[in-house]
């Protein structure tokens, strides 16, 4: 078979074209809404055009996550464009840009959620609701009574809700029919509201719901008596312990233990071998707060208890109840093999002022769960022990000033997490002042001011996180700043001075 020569191409003649590619593929739905997610990710975001074009896609789901987006942001410049997103008509999106718009805290927004409260969807009103107790605005009082009525339990709650958190007394009058409302939910929130009220008067018409039907209403009502520590719900608290239901038990006993009538003592120590040891922890734990004579012997028996819960609360009541002659088995307990009962001990004996123990406190400085190391920080600074200063500078160093993620430093199985890190720089600022003992001393004052330099103003003017000792509810928390002056008095007169 002969080849024949191929036929030469004439000339002008064009080479056959390739085929044209496919356009690419529009993003689904689905790719476009992860797209607006991935954006604020970091929670910033210079130019809001692409979000605020969003808003006006075809797609509800595009607008809904465009507006759950703006609302993570919080950025005012998306206030006036949420707004009109309210009216949008799809209810979903109507719920999230008035939940945004609550989010982002501007006062001007006020009247769009009290009008989102007359929507014709549920969903919308409850978020509009929960928006006004954010905004916090007292005028909204009367829009949020409107709505006490609502035909949806899930609106009703977040009124309630909000009117406790706006302003209890003044929302009083629309509160008290909610008591009675046929959903333990509303029911529940209702009392918590009232509770926030500083008026006796209601604090009466909370004690009623301590015979609802519902145990989660009458776990409020004893949260609320705890809170007042009203003595008059003292009878009714100590009827709750003597029914069949042990779930609402915790919640009465902590209320006892902060109402500290002595005629709750032969109840509570009863209790406080019950056979659940979450029981027992409440009832060590009240009996730690009521600081009477059976505190001290119930909490050194409990020292030892199988559970690492109710070691740990005993060592902390221990703190509150006990006496020099419990340095031994408090120092016993700093080689438990659960952190949660070292770090009850090791804040016992900084309360105790034991300083004796000041040598093994300074190893819970290097303890692997940072539970210890906060107690320890705040023990060997209230005990002002000099011994702890460079172990307190390094840690000065190496903690971070900034708001961290809550770690846990306990095994997986313990369930326990813990904001410990997040204290961990403030308590180290606070005890460093304390060793100085007014005294100038040239290493903790260098470390502080080095310290000091490298925050912000904004760092600086933020409340303080401190260790559990120093959360009371009858002290103001201060800031950051405050910490850092009192830790550097001298500092600070050299500054007003010059």
């Amino acid at each position: 078979m002969v080849a024949r020569p191929r036929r030469a191409a004439r000339k002008g003649t064009r080479p056959p074209a390739s085929p044209t590619p496919p356009p690419p593929e529009a993003p689904t739905p689905s790719e476009r809404a992860a797209t607006i997610r991935e954006s604020v990710r970091t929670g910033e975001m210079r130019d809001l055009g692409p979000l605020f074009v969003a808003l006006s896609d075809p797609v509800p789901g595009i607008r809904e996550t465009a507006a759950m987006a703006l609302g993570i942001l919080r950025d005012p410049r998306a206030c006036t464009t949420l707004a009109t997103a309210v009216n949008d008509p799809d209810p979903k999106v109507r719920a999230t840009a008035v939940e945004a718009l609550g989010a982002i805290g501007r006062p001007e927004s006020r009247s769009t959620a009290e009008g989102a409260l007359d929507d014709r969807d549920a969903g919308v009103r409850t978020k509009a609701a929960l928006a006004l107790a954010t905004l916090g605005d007292a005028r909204s009082i009367s829009s949020l009574a409107r709505r006490t009525a609502d035909p949806a339990a899930s609106v009703r709650q977040a009124v309630a809700l909000a009117l406790g958190r706006i302003a209890p007394e003044a929302g009083f009058e629309a509160l008290a029919p909610m008591l009675t409302d046929p959903v333990d939910r509303v029911r529940r929130e209702a009392v918590l509201a009232i509770g926030r009220s500083s008026n006796a008067a209601h604090l009466a018409s909370v004690r009623g719901r301590f015979e609802d039907p519902a145990r989660r209403v009458r776990v409020a009502a004893a949260v609320v008596a705890g809170r007042h520590r009203d003595r008059a719900s003292v009878p009714m608290l100590l009827h709750l312990l003597t029914t069949p239901e042990t779930w609402e038990k915790p919640a009465v006993l902590v209320a006892l233990g902060r109402i500290g009538d002595p005629s709750a003592t032969p109840a509570l120590v009863g209790w406080a071998e019950h056979p659940a040891h979450w029981i027992r922890v409440c009832a060590v734990h009240a009996l730690g707060e009521m600081a009477v004579a059976e505190s001290r012997s119930v909490a050194l028996a409990h020292l030892r208890d199988p559970y690492w819960s109710v070691r740990g609360a005993a060592a902390i009541a221990l703190g509150s109840v006990g006496t020099p002659d419990d340095l031994a088995p408090l120092l016993e307990s700093l080689r438990d093999e659960h952190p949660w009962a070292r770090r009850g001990a090791t804040y016992a004996l900084g309360r105790l002022g034991l300083s004796e123990a000041a040598p093994r406190l300074r190893d819970g400085l290097h303890d692997p769960a940072v539970e210890v190391r906060l107690a320890a920080v705040w023990a060997l600074g209230n005990l002002g022990d000099d011994g702890a200063r460079d172990d307190l500078v390094r840690l000065l160093y190496q903690s971070r000033p900034t708001e961290d993620a809550p770690s846990s430093d306990a095994p997986p199985e313990e369930g326990l997490t813990s904001d410990a890190g997040t204290r961990l720089f403030d308590a180290v600022v606070q005890a460093l002042g304390r060793l100085a003992h007014g005294i100038p001393d040239p290493l903790i004052q260098r470390s502080l001011v080095d310290a000091r330099e490298r925050l912000s103003d904004e760092e600086l003017d933020r409340l303080a996180r401190l260790p559990l000792p120093e959360i009371r509810a009858d002290h103001p928390t201060p800031t950051l700043r405050t910490l850092f002056d009192l830790a550097l008095p001298s500092a600070a007169d050299d500054e007003e001075s010059g």
